[in-house]
């Protein structure tokens, strides 16, 4: 199951830089995750200062 960013996300751009995939950019109101690109390894969530990122 692919992980996801919460509303709590302060689109600081951590996690981008942290995906292997490049499963992650800016969304309308926080960055998103692609859930078909995304391949579990959590390194976005481990990066993430606001603890937004969790697996969905």
């Amino acid at each position: 199951m692919a992980y996801v960013i919460s509303s709590d996300c302060v689109s600081c751009g951590a996690c981008e830089g942290a995906c292997p995939v490049g499963a992650i950019s800016q969304g309308d109101e926080h960055f998103v995750i692609d859930a078909g690109s995304c391949i579990d390894c959590g390194s976005c969530a481990d990066t993430c200062p606001t603890g937004a990122i969790s697996q969905g």
